[in-house]
């Protein structure tokens, strides 16, 4: 899915440290820089909200870090 990046969207990013990039996913092989689920990874890798206009989001994305909400 593609989402329009705006001021707005960043600000939340931050606030709220949301995670889409495959970095962040329980499928991503970090050895081997790919998607376990055979998917591309070019727009969905190192994501850089500043350098960006549009965001494509991965329909097989899973949070694989602890949920803030653990955290304490």
């Amino acid at each position: 899915m593609k989402s329009l990046v705006d001021e707005r969207l960043r600000e939340e990013a931050r606030t709220f440290a949301l995670r889409f990039a495959c970095e962040d996913c329980a499928y991503f092989e970090p050895e081997y820089e790919r998607c376990g689920n055979g998917y591309p990874t070019g727009s969905h890798a190192h994501v850089d909200l500043s350098l960006r206009r549009h965001l494509e989001f991965c329909k097989e994305f899973e949070f694989a870090g602890p949920l803030a909400l653990d955290a304490g």
